[in-house]
């Protein structure tokens, strides 16, 4: 384990300091001594108080507004720590982002729009990075953004894993995507959780150009007396999938349960699924879920173990293969 040459460094933004924490536990690596403030006027600056000469630096950030004063400034806090990283002739700079802000914009739906997750990767090579780990990018594409190394994990082993050993699932459970662009999301659970291709998909129309706005309209397939498991990368307000969980209900399910990757819980998403008709909602820790913001139906799983895989593999020269699988199955 970790028998590089060059040593391991982990640092810790503020984008999600207790997942970092809880990787750097696994790892029994500690993380590296940082003064990360501001200037009156709201400046970032960075500095590490070791050498990193020769190291190979793992920086942990979530690009996401819990943690940071904003997406923007998680995002000029992981430039700048780069440069410094950089300067100071690490051997290299591992960028290792739970969550990839500004990824939902990745192509021009409208003329004149920017692709900023285009932006931002251009940024990070730029700026000196070596290497992305992300989680469950919005679009998969957004790796073909990079000329760097791109390693893309993927929540649904761990999501599957969860789901199965708290015996959510049986032969009577189907996994449905909340629209058509996640039905490969949806198939891809339904591999982990052994249910052979049970799936089901909601037609969904947005009915005016307002974001986050939408309106379930109908259902593909049948989940009359079973139990549903909703699965996407992202809950935002909680909006399109409360609606979902609700027409799901009405054809005749039993028990609904949301999986997601990426909590973001913005508006009033605490409450829009607190009185949503799912059971249980069932996210990741990839974004910091603060006490505010938790609620009695809200169950987090750890990515702690498949990023400090992620870093043990890097370190090693070893395939990331292994981490694509889950441990539990059913039967």
């Amino acid at each position: 384990m970790l028998e590089s040459i060059h040593k391991p460094v982990l640092v810790a933004l503020s984008g999600n300091e207790p997942l970092a924490q809880k990787i750097s536990e696994r790892l029994g690596i500690p993380l590296a001594k940082q003064n990360l403030d501001r200037f009156a006027d709201g400046e970032i600056r960075f500095n590490l108080d070791d050498s990193v000469r020769g190291a190979n630096v793992y920086i942990i950030q979530s690009t996401s507004a819990e943690g940071n004063n904003s997406v923007n400034d998680a995002w000029m806090e992981l430039y700048i720590s780069i440069d410094a990283l950089r300067r100071a002739s690490a051997h290299s700079i591992n960028i290792i982002m739970p969550y990839y802000g500004y990824a939902r914009q990745d192509r021009k739906a409208r003329s004149r729009e920017a692709i900023t997750s285009r932006m931002v990767a251009d940024l990070l090579e730029r700026v000196g990075a070596d290497r992305l780990v992300a989680l469950d990018l919005h679009a998969t594409q957004i790796q073909g953004f990079f000329d760097i190394p791109v390693d893309h994990l993927i929540g649904a082993p761990i999501l599957a894993d969860y789901l199965i050993c708290n015996g959510y699932v049986d032969d009577n459970t189907v996994v449905a995507s909340p629209d058509h662009g996640g039905v490969k999301r949806a198939r891809e659970l339904t591999q982990f959780l052994g249910l052979e291709e049970s799936f089901v998909v909601l037609d969904k129309r947005r009915p005016t150009d307002q974001k986050n706005t939408v309106e379930v309209m109908n259902l593909i397939g049948n989940v009359e007396g079973k139990t549903v498991i909703m699965v996407d990368d992202i809950i935002d307000t909680g909006n399109t999938i409360a609606q979902g969980a609700k027409l799901l209900k009405k054809k005749g399910a039993t028990k609904v349960i949301a999986a997601a990757t990426h909590a973001l819980l913005n508006g009033n998403a605490v409450q829009n699924l607190q009185d949503s008709d799912f059971d249980h909602v069932v996210v990741t820790d990839s974004i910091v879920i603060p006490e505010s913001k938790k609620f009695p139906k809200l169950e987090i799983v750890s990515t702690d173990d498949l990023f400090a895989k992620a870093i043990e593999a890097i370190q090693d020269y070893k395939s990331v293969s292994p981490l694509f699988q889950n441990k539990y199955h059913r039967g």
